[in-house]
């Protein structure tokens, strides 16, 4: 299978359309988790500028384990409730960042981030993981980043069985 990554048009949130339109493409027909994981956290890490790591938290009915990313070494288990990762898992509601240093409890994987954006990720009403993003700049991620992580999440989760 080959899958060519196209560039990116118009204003962002135009962008972000195109993004969730080729997650779905990438993911559309292959039921494994772990596999559209991987795919969806490099396509996301080469399209969007600023970012030093994109990838996948899973949770195992206990705490987030980290999934496949793109970046630099992550740390392997994170709390439910803890961090910015276990804040959107607990919430179950998307975590926007815009400085890391000023969010209580935020965990420091990588020293160099200094924003970041979570999304949870729940399919048929159950917690499977987040979705994480972190940038080097201060206020990287805003609404419209939001709204088009939320759509590239959701075409993620459309991927997994029923």
């Amino acid at each position: 299978m080959s899958f060519t990554v196209a560039e990116l048009t118009g204003d962002r949130t135009e962008q972000y359309q195109q993004l969730a339109a080729q997650a779905q493409a990438l993911v559309a027909g292959e039921p494994d988790r772990v596999a559209n994981a991987a795919n969806v956290a490099s396509l996301i890490f080469h399209a969007l500028p600023d970012l030093n790591w994109v990838g996948f938290y899973f949770y195992d009915g206990n705490e987030l384990v980290v999934g496949p990313f793109q970046g630099k070494p992550a740390c392997v288990r994170i709390a439910i409730g803890k961090g910015v990762c276990g804040t959107a898992a607990q919430t179950r509601e998307t975590q926007l960042v815009p400085d890391v240093h000023a969010f209580p409890g935020h965990i420091a994987c990588d020293a160099e981030t200094r924003s970041e954006v979570v999304i949870p990720l729940v399919h048929n009403g159950a917690l499977v993981g987040v979705f994480d993003l972190d940038s080097p700049k201060p206020n990287r991620f805003d609404e419209i980043d939001k709204d088009g992580l939320e759509s590239v999440a959701a075409a993620y989760l459309d991927s997994l069985p029923s």
